[in-house]
């Protein structure tokens, strides 16, 4: 349960594109997490443009805490972030974590010219490099730029979309798979909406992460409305609980 919260925030970025025309500059993103009827954490996602190293990026920050009884408890507070180039290739990504004690602080410096990553960590004091595969995203970033991959028009069920990853000091491949069209009730109403879940490559062989399933808008904006992960016991939700900074109008059906 504890890893849920860094979950909905980075599979939540697997929709909140990269591409331009998908958002704009300020768009935020809020999502409360229960587990059954309880309500036990918050996240929230916003895009940021600025400079790093006088290049302009995109800043993506992504950020997460429990709330209620589970805060007195089991402290939660992590923090994403990362800054995307205009190729849409992570310059710089930042995990900040702590959750019920278990803490993680990382930086990583991505030189995709090399193909060489520096990762700091501060809680061990280190500093390592890895090689890392041609156009290789973050655990943020790697999500944006999956959506620039998504046409609507065109989509089909069954359809994979695929990108090399790098986390923890591995090179992961990564894939999701559209699984269909339904419609879900939310606190806004009735939303058309696009089925995936996702696949992670172990050992030479695509394993599906058969307990974690998200639903995307089904409009131009893409953004995520529901994620949910079933666990022996009942089950973790994250749900869209507000958003402002859409570049496109959200998408409600009328009765």
């Amino acid at each position: 349960m504890k890893f849920f919260l860094s979950l909905v925030i980075a599979f939540a970025s697997v929709f909140c594109g990269y591409s331009q025309s998908a958002y704009e500059d300020g768009e935020w993103l809020s999502f409360k997490i229960k587990y059954g009827w309880f309500n036990t954490s918050k996240a929230t996602l916003e895009i940021r443009k600025t400079k790093l190293y006088n290049e302009d990026v995109y800043h993506i920050i992504g950020n997460g805490k429990s709330v209620g009884l589970l805060d007195v408890f089991f402290k939660v507070r992590d923090r994403y972030e990362t800054y995307v180039n205009q190729d849409g290739l992570p310059v710089k990504f930042i995990r900040d974590i702590n959750e019920g004690g278990y803490k993680k602080h990382k930086e990583l410096y991505f030189d995709h010219d090399s193909q060489r990553v520096k990762v700091v960590d501060y809680k061990r004091g280190t500093t390592e490099s890895f090689d890392f595969e041609l156009n290789t995203q973050d655990m943020l970033s790697a999500f944006y730029k999956l959506r620039n991959s998504i046409d609507i028009e065109t989509l089909q069920i069954g359809q994979e979309f695929r990108l090399n990853m790098f986390f923890d000091n591995e090179n992961y491949d990564f894939k999701t798979k559209f699984l269909g069209y339904e419609v879900l009730d939310s606190k806004f109403g009735k939303v058309a909406c696009l089925k995936f879940k996702p696949y992670v490559k172990a050992e030479r062989v695509f394993e599906a992460q058969e307990s974690l399933t998200f639903w995307i808008t089904a409009d131009e904006n893409k953004i995520p409305l529901k994620i949910e992960a079933e666990l022996s016991v009942g089950s973790l939700t994250a749900e869209l609980d507000g958003f402002k900074g859409l570049s496109h109008s959200f998408e409600v059906i009328l009765d």
